[in-house]
């Protein structure tokens, strides 16, 4: 039982990142365009990052809400592990630019934007963390509870 809550904790982090950071995208599209269109890495495929990644973000955060009011197990693994794999993509990104580019246009919004870099790669890599902790968690009480199942 306290996995679970370890989960729902973690879960309700993300939930609140990935609509912050969503909403806060959508409603200021054309700031996080700009910057997007001055990333180096990014810069080609601006518009399409700009479009999909906050509405992704935002269902990632459904994923890990809708089971807080009805039983669907599978939602949580699939936002949990779309959780991962954004923040790892985030973090990467993050070290890259930090270790390759001086030229480092900010694409966050909100509060998170006022994070220098490295504070940045300290907090994403904290929640790429507590994904995959949140995963592992998750797994071990699926098992746990799947073997209750078998000797009942």
């Amino acid at each position: 039982m306290k996995k679970l809550i370890i989960v729902d904790i973690i879960s309700s982090l993300f939930i609140i990142l990935f609509l912050y950071t969503g909403i806060y995208k959508m409603l200021d599209l054309n700031h996080f365009k700009g910057a997007l269109s001055k990333s180096p890495l990014l810069k080609n495929i601006f518009g399409e990052v700009a479009y999909t990644l906050p509405p992704l973000e935002i269902l990632v955060a459904l994923f890990l809400l809708i089971p807080f009011f009805v039983h669907q197990p599978r939602l949580r693994n699939w936002g949990l592990y779309s959780s991962s794999v954004m923040m790892t993509v985030f973090t990467l990104y993050i070290g890259y630019m930090l270790a390759f580019r001086s030229d480092r246009p900010c694409t966050c919004g909100g509060i998170i934007s006022q994070m220098n870099w490295h504070q940045h790669l300290y907090f994403n890599t904290m929640f790429t963390f507590l994904a995959f902790l949140a995963i592992w968690l998750n797994n071990k009480q699926f098992k746990q509870n799947s073997q209750c199942t078998a000797l009942a």
